[in-house]
């Protein structure tokens, strides 16, 4: 049976879905400054238990009678594999971040989408061509420039963040391949349950007590972190991705700002260039894909 064709959007859709895009990551870089406080005073497993089980809580408050349906799937492990590299993401890029700047941290976790692009032509059986490739080697230009690898600035923290995009990216194409398979609900789920308990089985080891003024502040972490999740999931329900995937970047603009508000962070003049070569190529990436779909469709 083959299935009707889905609806364009309309214009207000759209610029609901930027909406929705630019609060996301908004939030992702608030929770990230927020950890980048906690993860001084307290272990990093014990942050991202406190992530994960936040919106644990809240999304089964939000599911209420529904949650027993959402916790079942025809893939586990396919969500097996999902969690571990979702949890391998937010282990990496917390783990940096008591080492270099939001901004610096952000501009390196930026690869994702041509790591993405390219996951996509090895595994899913998405067409490479040579701009693409060019996007994605121009993006690890950037990052070399950014960590400048042999000079005395340089740190190996800064590969965390690297790890981090690489996770992310796995997680991100296996989102994709579930995606038109099941509620969006699923993932969410799943995915934060399986963060919670890993993270559980290290907190008799790590664990360090928590005052009463610092629990609103993990509280905060875990409810950042699911409005982010529900901000994007709603964004590409209303807009088309290549719609408002390119707001993603605007991440590096929050980022810088939390740094420097909460931190006193400045990025330097070579971090500014290679975030900059990084969002180029992201973008001439997602021109390149925009434009050939575009062109399949009026074949």
């Amino acid at each position: 049976m083959t299935l009707p064709p889905t609806a364009l959007p309309t214009i207000k859709d759209t610029k609901s879905g930027i909406l929705l895009m630019v609060l996301a990551i908004f939030c992702f870089a608030a929770m990230d400054a927020v950890a980048k406080g906690l993860i001084a005073r307290y272990p990093v497993p014990q942050v991202i238990w406190a992530r994960f089980a936040g919106q644990v809580l809240i999304v089964a408050v939000l599911l209420g009678p529904r949650l027993p349906a959402m916790l079942r799937t025809r893939w586990p492990l396919l969500h097996l594999i999902r969690g571990v590299c979702q949890l391998g993401a937010i282990g990496c890029f917390f783990s940096a971040l008591p080492h270099i700047g939001l901004a610096e941290a952000t501009a390196l976790g930026d690869l994702n989408p041509v790591l993405i692009t390219l996951g996509a032509a090895l595994f899913l059986g998405e067409r490479l061509g040579p701009r693409r490739i060019a996007g994605v080697v121009a993006a690890l230009i950037g990052a070399l420039i950014i960590i400048r690898p042999g000079l005395s600035v340089f740190t190996p923290a800064a590969l965390l963040p690297l790890a981090a995009a690489v996770f992310y990216a796995i997680s991100a194409l296996l989102t994709r391949h579930l995606g038109p398979q099941e509620t969006a609900w699923t993932p969410l789920i799943l995915g934060a349950l399986f963060g919670m308990a890993a993270t559980s089985v290290t907190l008799p080891f790590v664990w360090v007590p928590v005052p009463m003024a610092d629990w609103p502040l993990f509280a905060l972490i875990g409810a950042l972190g699911t409005a982010a999740n529900l901000f994007l999931i709603r964004s590409f329900t209303l807009a088309q991705a290549g719609s408002v995937a390119p707001f993603a970047y605007a991440g590096l603009i929050f980022a810088t700002g939390w740094g420097y508000i909460l931190y006193g962070e400045v990025p330097d003049l070579p971090t500014i260039i290679g975030a900059l070569v990084i969002v180029a190529a992201g973008l001439y990436v997602w021109h390149r894909e925009t434009r050939v779909h575009g062109a399949s469709k009026t074949q």
